[in-house]
């Protein structure tokens, strides 16, 4: 079984905690990470401890699964190294020798970059590292002296393996391709890439679970239906910050349902998951059955599959991995 989880809107949607539960349920032989590098923050909280992760995919919990970076990664060895020593995944953890490594000089441009204030990047590199990739001088990962012990051919691995499981990164409506251009990230997220990302092909692929919020939040500049102020979305407790900048994020508390039938068409979703229902829907804390969960978050849920035409299959009702309705095996 192989299967890709995206991000249906403007990143933040909760793949973090999706990710870390599907591996913990499924036991995956591999958990591999496209998307485009350590602009993306994922949050997982597993046993009591918060993990912040921008390198490593959130299935990391899973201590059966390896874990791995695919070739259309751009990975930092700073940020990559220390999260092998937060998650304690020395041994099990690897990374393509293709993927471009982010330099000092790609994190200066970055910084330096009208971009940075035109359409607030992250400053992580990521997107001078692309177009390095792009221009034919990026330095591949593979040739890093203290990166050895990692590399790995994950096209190969991810074919020879019975199980993997992709996590990407971003949202869809930052692809560079079909998202809010130019205020998007540097390269295309979605399934189609992620598959890439790891050296899977379309065919190889059997699930899609596109991750939505039961809410809308964006980081950074560029256009945003819906949009209220800070203080309206501290009241209706909807008032997030991002995980790599700590920055504001920007609130609509209702969907946008055209651009989420977009994103189900082009990513080819076959699941939805649906996360922070406990927040838009009080009384939903902690709630693991379908049948325990209040009438109108069942009704909510009933429009997200009658609009967007695909079954939800995964809830998420609280922060810790454990807080989610699954419902693939009554779906699916």
């Amino acid at each position: 079984m192989r299967t890709i989880l995206v991000g249906g809107q403007y990143g933040d949607e909760g793949k973090g905690k999706i990710s870390s539960h599907i591996a913990l349920t499924d036991t995956p032989e591999i958990v591999a990470r496209g998307g485009v590098g350590p602009n993306a923050g994922h949050k997982v909280l597993y046993n009591g401890n918060w993990y912040s992760l921008r390198m490593l995919p959130s299935g990391f919990v899973n201590a059966s699964s390896k874990v791995m970076i695919g070739a259309g990664v751009s990975v930092d060895p700073e940020v990559f190294l220390k999260e092998v020593e937060m998650t304690g995944t020395e041994g099990r953890v690897f990374v393509d020798r293709r993927c471009t490594e982010i330099t000092a000089k790609h994190k200066e441009d970055d910084a330096k970059s009208s971009l940075s204030g035109k359409i607030g990047t992250t400053k992580t590199g990521c997107g001078p590292a692309v177009t390095s990739r792009a221009r034919r001088d990026a330095t591949f990962i593979g040739d890093s002296p203290k990166m050895q012990k990692y590399i790995i051919d994950v096209a190969r691995e991810v074919h020879k393996a019975k199980s993997v499981f992709v996590e990407g990164s971003q949202g869809f409506m930052l692809s560079v391709l079909y998202g809010t251009y130019p205020f998007v990230t540097s390269k295309d997220v979605s399934a189609s890439s992620l598959a890439a990302d790891v050296g899977l092909g379309p065919t190889s692929i059997d699930h899609v679970i596109m991750t939505i919020k039961s809410y809308t939040t964006r980081v950074g500049n560029g256009p945003f239906p819906g949009e209220i102020g800070v203080e309206e979305a501290v009241k209706l407790n909807f008032q997030e910050y991002g995980t790599v900048t700590g920055r504001p994020r920007r609130t609509s508390p209702e969907l946008h349902w055209e651009d989420l039938k977009f994103a189900a068409e082009v990513n080819g979703a076959t699941q939805i998951a649906v996360t922070k229902m406990d927040i838009r829907f009080p009384g939903n804390e902690g709630k693991k059955k379908y049948s325990d969960l209040t009438t109108e978050a069942r009704r909510f849920l009933d429009q997200v599959e009658a609009r967007l035409e695909v079954p939800v299959t995964l809830i998420g009702t609280g922060p810790d991995s454990a807080h989610i309705v699954d419902r693939r095996d009554e779906l699916l």
